[in-house]
């Protein structure tokens, strides 16, 4: 059987491919560019965040599967809490890809007034306003839960400090691109679940 630090970053990398692939196909059917990080000013630090969290969360795991421990787990779990966590990591990452292939063309990596993609109420985005977040969060917990050190933990937080300043971002320009749609919707449905 694989090692944990070789499933999860195969976990990880399946996910980062699924995401490029989604995004890439989604920019072509949209026809325009989905990746509006560079537009909006204010999304610098979440832009850096995510990127950190997701490249740590696919190089620590490699790092361990080739016997380098840059720090020690907090615990030894038991067998139990580790395949649990993977599992959470897992269903975390096909929800989140699951979601991400929900919104179609409207899928767009960041925030940027006049860049909004038509409102998707339904699916996922019918449980919650932001499930993509909602599997990633997911996902990190997981990884956590497999392997509870001071790279996951801190991994982990980053990835939620980002979700948090971009979905405050991404809420305002919804409601100015979209107005009174966006706030029906943000009246039926809970921003996480």
């Amino acid at each position: 059987m694989p090692s944990l630090p070789l499933l999860s970053a195969a976990i990880m990398g399946g996910y980062l491919a699924a995401f490029l692939y989604l995004t890439a196909r989604s920019a072509r059917a949209a026809k325009k560019n989905v990746w509006l990080f560079g537009l909006g000013s204010r999304q610098g630090l979440p832009a850096l965040l995510f990127r950190l969290t997701f490249a740590g969360a696919l190089i620590h795991p490699a790092l361990l599967a080739f016997g380098l421990e840059p720090v020690p787990a907090f615990f030894s779990p038991p067998a139990g809490l580790r395949v649990t966590g993977l599992v959470v990591a897992l269903a975390g990452a096909v929800f989140a890809i699951h979601a991400q292939h929900y919104m179609g063309t409207s899928w767009r990596i960041g925030s940027v007034a006049g860049h909004s993609g038509a409102i998707v109420d339904t699916g996922p985005f019918g449980l919650s306003r932001n499930p993509v977040f909602v599997g990633q969060i997911a996902m990190f917990t997981g990884f956590l839960l497999a392997r509870p050190d001071a790279v996951q933990l801190a991994l982990a937080a980053g990835l939620v400090l980002a979700v948090w300043l971009q979905v405050h971002i991404e809420e305002k320009v919804l409601e100015r691109d979209l107005g009174d749609p966006y706030r029906d919707y943000r009246q039926r449905v809970r921003r996480w679940l």
